[in-house]
């Protein structure tokens, strides 16, 4: 028990039977606050109690909140709650879907509270979270360090939004660069050869369809899992993509090789019988991927995922003369820059637009 107060400073006691001692002080908001501390003089004890009392008259004067008491694992496990609250079916800005609720999840609890949880919030220094980078650099790739800490910022962020902190640590965090996204595509006679290896026996014609309609229609995997028999329309030849990346309700349009595939697939019976179910329910985004990677390796394709069949569609786009900005409306991006980055053109694209300045721009005939 604390016992005898000491000197002007006040407030600074002794503890009995331990070394230190105690401070006690009156927060900004009237509660009366104390902490132990082990410093071994009187000195130190009065200079904290006199920091303590500062914070409080900026919160006073200045309107400065105190920081908060909570430890990194109380705040982690309060941000996934409100995060959680934000789940919709509908992305919109300021919510978000479940699977990525559930990738920034995972993330809290696998990797950032195992190193920051037992740490005050309002302790959490930069060079915390530099720490942080260096430790998982060399494990993980580059781009993964980025989204993990860019989860960490998002965390700060709301926490200095709720006066838990005064600043985000995090912010000007040095971040590795994430190497450029892949521009892998498939040629034509590449394409055959993987159609053909995405099947074994009738049973397995769904990865046919789907590796068809993805690089068709130029859609992400969960684009395409998401796609419902009544989103098909076939007379105005057009698909409506309601689960997108963004949010946001995106129309691609059919043409003649995925009009094959969704006739191949009975979709006007399956909606004369009012089927309101997505094109093949049981197959999961995990399961897709697999497979098709299975069939690449068996064409002899290496290093092919099947979100490259979006570049092979964007790709082959631009090749037959597609304006950019139409690639990046059917593609659903928000920047020329990305679609950009999906377009890869085969050299002997290359060589042939360079060919039409052959008889533009010429010499003199320096034969004379």
């Amino acid at each position: 028990m604390p016992r005898k107060k000491l000197g002007s400073a006040g407030n600074v006691y002794r503890q009995k039977g331990r070394d230190g001692f105690v401070i006690r002080w009156i927060d900004s908001t009237g509660r009366r606050r104390s902490r132990s501390l082990t410093t071994a003089t009187l000195q130190e004890a009065r200079q904290m109690l006199a920091h303590e009392k500062g914070d409080v008259h900026k919160a006073k004067v200045l309107g400065v909140p105190l920081p908060s008491d909570q430890t990194f694992a109380d705040w982690a496990d309060e941000f996934l709650k409100l995060q959680q609250k934000k789940i919709t079916s509908h992305v919109v800005k300021g919510k978000l879907s479940r699977a990525e609720f559930v990738r920034q999840q995972g993330i809290v609890e696998t990797k950032l509270k195992p190193h920051f949880g037992s740490m005050k919030l309002a302790q959490v220094r930069k060079s915390d979270v530099v720490r942080f980078i260096h430790e998982r650099t060399g494990h993980v790739a580059d781009a993964t360090i980025v989204k993990e800490v860019n989860v960490l910022k998002r965390m700060f962020n709301l926490a200095v939004d709720l006066d838990k902190i005064h600043t985000n640590p995090a912010a000007r965090a040095p971040l590795p660069k994430a190497a450029e996204g892949r521009t892998r595509y498939l040629t034509a006679g590449e394409w055959k050869c993987v159609f053909e290896a995405c099947t074994v026996d009738d049973a397995e014609q769904w990865l046919q369809q789907c590796a068809a309609l993805a690089v068709a229609l130029g859609v992400r995997r969960g684009e395409l899992l998401g796609i419902s028999v009544a989103d098909v329309d076939l007379d105005q030849r057009k698909v409506i993509l309601r689960k997108t990346k963004n949010g946001k309700v995106r129309v691609v349009y059919i043409n003649d090789l995925a009009f094959a595939v969704f006739a191949s697939m009975g979709i006007e019976e399956r909606k004369r019988r009012q089927d309101r179910r997505v094109l093949w329910p049981s197959i999961s985004p995990e399961q897709l991927s697999m497979r098709f990677l299975r069939a690449c390796r068996a064409a002899g394709i290496e290093d092919f995922s099947f979100h490259d069949l979006r570049h092979t569609f964007a790709s082959h786009l631009r090749m037959q003369g597609a304006d950019l900005h139409d690639l990046m409306v059917l593609l659903g991006h928000s920047d020329m820059r990305m679609t950009t980055r999906y377009v890869t053109l085969s050299q002997e694209h290359l060589r042939a637009a360079t060919s039409k300045l052959d008889g533009v721009l010429t010499l003199p005939d320096i034969t004379k």
